[in-house]
């Protein structure tokens, strides 16, 4: 055959010459070039984005792709490719004119095969803005020949090869022979055994048919035919297919990561980018903090406690399993966690299905805190020498400011009187943290809420007191870590290092603490005082799930039940939980903080936990200690019953005077450990 023929065979079957096996499935995105459509063009690359075990949890790129060179592969790779997609690869010149007038002949008798060889689809995918293989004209076909013809003139066989598997989609929006290992199987691509080659080599025929992870029979049925071609052809034994076909088809978790975590990449790619690394285009390696284990708790704990909040015969919303078509405002929820020591943020999770709604509402949402703002008043009062078993009483009042009045309710409708205000904390009574922010004043307040991190706007108002100023959840989890720390808050960090292609960090992240936020006895008091909130407050839903692990933390309740969070404290994690709509409504009338977001917290971190010994917290010298009555909140004596007592810290100074004389009570012998 020469040239001619080949044109007047395209010419009278044009329609078999541009329906190739990889046809229209394949449009990546165009590749920069010079206009010489022959010529071999990088195609961006991913970046491959680590947990801090070392594990894949992600890749950064509008294509997924890692290059590899093909003397890397095991010979099946590339040789199961040529088996079923090009089987005269190495014969022809480009063109394979015998493929052509076979086409040709399959077409005049009513069926139908593509026949374009493996360069002419390199030419196609490489080259889109050129080529377009959706056209189907005898000119594009022509073009693409020609094309083809010239790139075989200037690189060799293996040239090609590697370019065309490092080029071509296997599904998913994984590009090239390394993605498609590592996602379909978990594995680089040097290390596919010939089963695995075999069912990517039936990939690009029909990714979407032929989804192992959607369909495993098709799949497999499609692999053992690529493995009777390469047994065919000669590159296997007839015995080393069997032995391929007997192989089990097992894909790999995941998409081949360790945890999805797509809410934190996004938010390691926002703020990679914003520092100047294109982690979209470079093909870097992005080391991060997410532990697997707590961000797959977290993940999972946040469903289940969104669907268990939407099975409530009380829940009126629509949910996902039951609504009108077009309706997406669901319930919606996030969950953060961060190392109290590194502010490593070890899991985040934005939204309850990032598909559908990849809005990440840890880092951009912003919204009420409630009750959970509360500490940061407490710690200003215990700051300005008020003792933790102060009196305040849970009562009405009435606040005049800049012409309006302001009347803090309780959830529950009551007021329980006179409380000390570490029980006052515990059972979240409004009144009494408007009467704190009232008596320390606004400024100070606020400008302890800026100390420790806090870096939203907190109006000057007394409903501040009580969460009414908006917050992002990140940033509140952040400023929670002074109380784990004893006085020094961490800036949450994502990712501790970049490295380019050839191993240069070229990005770094140092930790950041702000030392001295707050001093730490007040920070000790406010902790022990949180502990209470979770022992006997309206956080004890959390002991269901975390028995015997220390944990502090304070619940948050917007009004009309908006926005419920819990965000709580161990000795080694810091963690928030918030639930809500994107569009704020009452999420179900009556409910809380503690009855809906804690019980995420702690199921969560009960996974975490499994397995693990938890650290220990400390008690910093230089406090007064005394036993009290829990009721009363004055020192306690022969007549206090076993269950009332209960151990009180004092800033010096402000102990009951009956103590100020006994200075055996102060610590001067070293640290308490809990």
């Amino acid at each position: 055959m020469n040239h001619l023929f080949t044109r007047a065979v395209c010419a009278a079957a044009a329609a078999v010459c541009t329906t190739t096996a990889t046809g229209a499935q394949q449009v990546p995105a165009a590749a920069p070039h010079t206009g010489e459509v022959w010529r071999i063009v990088a195609q961006p690359q991913s970046s491959l984005v680590f947990a801090r075990d070392g594990s894949l949890i992600g890749e950064i790129g509008k294509e997924w792709r890692s290059n590899v060179p093909l003397r890397t592969l095991p010979p099946y790779v590339g040789q199961a490719f040529v088996a079923v997609e090009d089987q005269r690869f190495y014969k022809h010149d480009g063109v394979d004119l015998v493929g052509v007038a076979g086409a040709l002949k399959d077409n005049l008798l009513g069926g139908s095969r593509g026949a374009s060889t493996i360069t002419q689809q390199l030419v196609g995918n490489m080259h889109p803005d050129i080529i377009d293989r959706t056209d189907k004209s005898l000119g594009r076909k022509l073009h693409e020949q020609q094309a083809a013809r010239e790139m075989e003139k200037h690189y060799n066989k293996e040239q090609i090869l590697e370019a065309y598997l490092n080029q071509i989609l296997f599904g998913h929006g994984w590009y090239g022979i390394e993605s498609a290992a590592q996602h379909y199987f978990g594995k680089g691509a040097s290390k596919l055994t010939l089963a695995e080659a075999a069912t990517l080599a039936a990939l690009p025929k029909g990714p979407a048919i032929y989804d192992p992870i959607k369909y495993p029979d098709r799949a497999r049925q499609r692999r053992d035919v690529v493995l009777t071609l390469m047994a065919e052809q000669k590159y296997i034994t007839p015995e080393a297919a069997a032995a391929a076909k007997r192989e089990t088809l097992r894909v790999a978790p995941n998409g081949g990561m360790s945890v999805r975590a797509p809410y934190f990449v996004d938010a390691v790619k926002t703020q990679l980018e914003r520092a100047g690394v294109n982690v979209s285009e470079g093909g870097y390696r992005v080391y991060t903090t997410v532990d697997p284990v707590l961000q797959a708790a977290a993940q999972a704990s946040l469903t289940a406690g969104v669907a268990a909040v939407e099975a409530r015969p009380d829940y009126k919303h629509p949910t996902p399993a039951r609504h009108a078509a077009g309706v997406t405002d669901f319930l919606e929820g996030a969950f953060i966690a961060m190392s109290p020591e590194t502010g490593d943020v070890l899991a985040m999770v934005g939204g309850r299905d990032y598909v559908t709604a990849p809005y990440n509402r840890a880092v951009n949402g912003m919204r009420q805190p409630g009750s959970a703002f509360k500490p940061f008043v407490y710690a200003t009062a215990i700051l300005d020498s008020m003792p933790a078993n102060s009196k305040v009483a849970d009562t009405a009042i009435t606040i005049t400011y800049d012409r309006q009045t302001y009347q803090p309710r309780n959830a529950d409708g009551e007021f329980l009187g006179e409380l000390t205000m570490r029980n006052a904390l515990a059972r979240s009574r409004n009144p009494v943290a408007v009467q704190l922010w009232e008596k320390v004043g606004a400024d100070a307040v606020i400008n302890t809420a800026r100390r420790v991190g806090l870096r939203s706007e907190i109006a000057p108002f007394p409903s501040s007191a009580i969460g009414a100023s908006v917050v992002q959840p990140l940033n509140l989890v952040s400023a929670y870590t002074v109380f784990a720390n004893l006085g020094s808050s961490v800036e949450p960090r994502l990712a501790t290092k970049v490295e380019s292609t050839d191993g240069r960090t070229v990005w770094s992240a140092g930790v950041v603490v702000r030392a001295g936020a707050l001093d730490s006895n007040t920070a000790f008091i406010v902790r022990d005082m949180l502990r209470d909130v979770v022992e006997r407050g309206t956080a004890a839903s959390i002991r269901r799930y975390l028995p015997d692990i220390p944990v502090a933390g304070k619940t948050g309740t917007t009004d009309d039940v908006t926005d419920v969070w819990f965000v709580g404290l161990t000795p080694d994690i810091v963690a928030g939980v918030w639930l809500g709509f994107d569009r704020p409504k009452t999420i179900v009338a009556g409910a809380a903080g503690g009855t809906l977001a804690a019980p995420i917290f702690g199921e969560a971190l009960a996974k975490w936990y499994r397995g693990r010994q938890p650290g220990q917290w400390t008690t910093p010298g230089g406090l007064v200690m005394a036993q009290l009555d829990r009721d009363s909140g004055n020192l306690a004596d022969a007549a206090t019953p076993a269950d009332r007592r209960y151990s009180e810290y004092f800033l010096p100074g402000t102990e009951p005077a009956a103590l100020r004389l006994d200075v055996r009570r102060l610590f001067t012998w070293g640290p308490i450990i809990f």
